[in-house]
C-alpha cells in the first residue's frame, strides 16, 4: 500500500528526526510544504509569496497530498487552514486560527465566556502620540503587539516615560509581523471592525503566579488534553528558564484550566486541530487566568513529551492532519520527567565562540538521552537573532530526561559545564 504523504510548513531537521520516529512514519512519508529556512531567520514576510510557493510545491507532487500541517507559530498556523482548504483536506477553519492568532480579537471572544478569567485589556495604537492617556489602565502593564511570538515586543511598562521609550521601537518593529499578518485578515475575511482597525498593540493588566501550559486537541467538537507543561522563569525575571514536563501543579487546579481551555475552544470554533493553553495559577489568589492560546502543538514540547511518553506529541498533529482522533500518550519513555532548558544571557553582544561539537558529544556520553542545540554561530550578532524575547538572549536549548526532577536539575548543572560562550559584550550590554 503506498504511503500517504504529510507536508509540514516549516520542516527542519530535528523536528523531521521526531516525525521519522513515529509509529505514524510506518504509513507516512514526511514532506516540507516550506523549510525552516523559508518562515523563520527572515527579513520579512511574504504571505502570498509563501502561500503560493507552498501551494506550488503540493501541486507539482508527484503523488496523492494527504496532509498539511505545522508545528510552528506565524505563519505556520495561520497558512495551515488556507492550504487544507486549498486541497480539500482536514484541517481548522481559517477564522477560528485567526481569533487565537489575534490577541486582542482573542481576549474579545474570550471575555465572552471566561471573563472572570482574564485581565483587563486594551488596544492601541503606538503611532498615537496620546495613548498612554486612553489605556485607563494603572501601571505596572504589560503591552505587546496585536501579532507576535514569543514575547517578541512585550514589555512590562510601570509608568508614563517607559511607556514613551519603548514606543520609538514597538513602531519600528510592529509591521515585521502585524503588516503580513493584517494582509491575511483582510484578504481571508476577518470581520472589518478587527481586519480595519487602527490599534496595533494591546495592553493589559498584570497576571501571574505558577505558569503551565496545557496541550490539548479538538477533534469533531470534542476537546481533549493529554498533558500538562509547567514553565519555569528565571529568578525576578519574565524570561523562560525551562519547560519542565510531567507538571507539579496540583491535579485539581490543572482540571480547573482544562475546563477553562474547553470553554475557549468551543467558543473560538477551533476544531480538527491541535492547541496549547498558556495559563497562570495564583496561589495567593487561588485565580486561574487565561494568558493565550495557540492553533498548534507546541514544538518546544516535542522533545521532553518524547523522554516521557516514548513518542513525541507530534503523534498527535499528524493524526489530526490525517483527519483522524489521535491515540492516546501512553507512558512508555525512558524517563519519568523531562525538561526543556533555556540557557541565556542579558548580555548583548558578538558571538567569538560556542561550545564545541566535542565537548557536547562527551557530555551526551556521559548523559545518554540529553540533547544540545546552539542556535548561534561564532560572528553572529546577539542582536540579530529574531524572535527573541525583549529582556534576554536564547543561545543554547538543553534538553535533559532524568529520574525525577532532582536528577534532572544535576544533570542541567553538569551541562552548564560545558557551554562556554566567549561573548565580545557591547559598550552597554544589558538590554533595557
Amino acid at each position: 500500500m503506498p504511503k500517504k504523504n504529510v507536508f509540514i510548513i516549516g520542516l527542519d531537521d530535528f523536528n523531521r528526526d521526531k516525525l521519522e520516529r513515529l509509529p505514524q512514519a510506518e504509513e507516512c512519508e514526511f514532506h516540507a510544504a516550506l523549510d525552516i529556512s523559508d518562515i523563520r531567520n527572515v527579513d520579512q514576510y511574504d504571505i502570498k509569496h509563501l502561500i503560493d510557493k507552498a501551494t506550488r510545491t503540493m501541486e507539482a507532487f508527484d503523488g496523492t497530498v494527504d496532509a498539511i500541517t505545522s508545528y510552528y507559530d506565524f505563519p505556520g498556523t495561520v497558512m495551515t487552514p488556507i492550504l487544507a482548504e486549498r486541497f480539500g483536506l482536514p484541517g481548522p477553519t481559517l477564522e477560528s486560527v485567526l481569533k487565537c492568532e489575534n490577541k486582542y480579537w482573542s481576549r474579545l471572544e474570550q471575555r465572552k465566556v471566561i471573563p472572570e478569567h482574564i485581565p483587563q485589556f486594551r488596544a492601541f495604537d503606538p503611532f498615537d502620540e496620546e495613548a498612554y492617556g486612553g489605556l485607563g489602565l494603572l501601571p505596572p502593564f504589560w503591552i505587546k503587539p496585536i501579532k507576535s511570538f514569543r514575547s517578541y515586543l512585550a514589555f512590562q511598562i510601570n509608568d508614563e516615560r517607559q511607556f514613551r521609550a519603548v514606543m520609538p521601537l514597538c513602531r519600528e518593529k510592529v509591521g515585521f509581523m502585524g503588516e503580513p499578518f493584517l494582509y491575511l485578515m483582510r484578504h481571508f475575511g476577518a470581520p472589518p471592525e478587527i481586519a480595519e482597525m487602527p490599534e496595533s498593540f494591546v495592553a493589559e493588566s498584570p497576571i501571574g503566579g505558577w505558569q503551565c501550559t496545557l496541550e490539548g486537541y479538538s477533534y469533531n467538537g470534542r476537546v481533549h488534553i493529554y498533558g500538562v507543561v509547567d514553565s519555569v522563569h528565571e529568578q525576578d525575571s519574565s524570561s523562560f528558564a525551562r519547560y519542565e514536563y510531567p507538571s507539579s501543579l496540583p491535579l485539581e487546579i490543572q482540571h480547573r484550566m482544562m475546563d477553562v481551555a474547553r470553554m475557549v475552544v468551543q467558543q473560538f470554533g477551533l476544531d480538527n486541530s491541535a492547541f496549547n493553553a498558556e495559563f497562570f495559577y495564583d496561589q495567593t489568589s487561588d485565580q486561574v487566568w487565561f494568558l493565550e492560546i495557540n492553533p498548534r502543538v507546541s514544538q518546544a514540547h516535542t522533545d521532553i513529551f518524547e523522554k516521557v511518553h516514548g513518542v513525541s506529541h507530534l503523534s498527535v498533529m499528524v493524526d489530526l492532519a490525517l483527519g483522524r482522533k489521535p491515540k492516546p500518550m501512553e507512558r512508555k519513555g525512558q524517563f519519568n520527567v523531562a525538561g526543556h532548558f533555556m540557557f541565556r544571557t542579558v548580555e548583548s553582544g558578538k558571538v567569538v565562540r560556542v561550545p564545541s561539537t566535542k565537548a557536547i558529544d562527551k557530555l551526551r556520553q556521559r548523559q545518554p538521552g540529553t540533547h544540545v542545540k546552539i542556535p548561534v554561530k561564532p560572528g553572529q550578532h546577539l542582536k540579530d537573532l529574531q524572535g527573541q524575547d525583549m529582556y534576554s538572549f536564547e543561545i543554547a536549548n538543553v534538553f535533559i530526561g532524568g529520574r525525577d526532577q532532582t536528577d534532572m536539575l544535576d544533570k542541567y548543572d553538569e551541562a552548564l559545564a560545558v557551554l562556554q560562550f566567549d561573548i565580545e559584550k557591547d559598550p552597554d550590554p544589558v538590554i533595557t
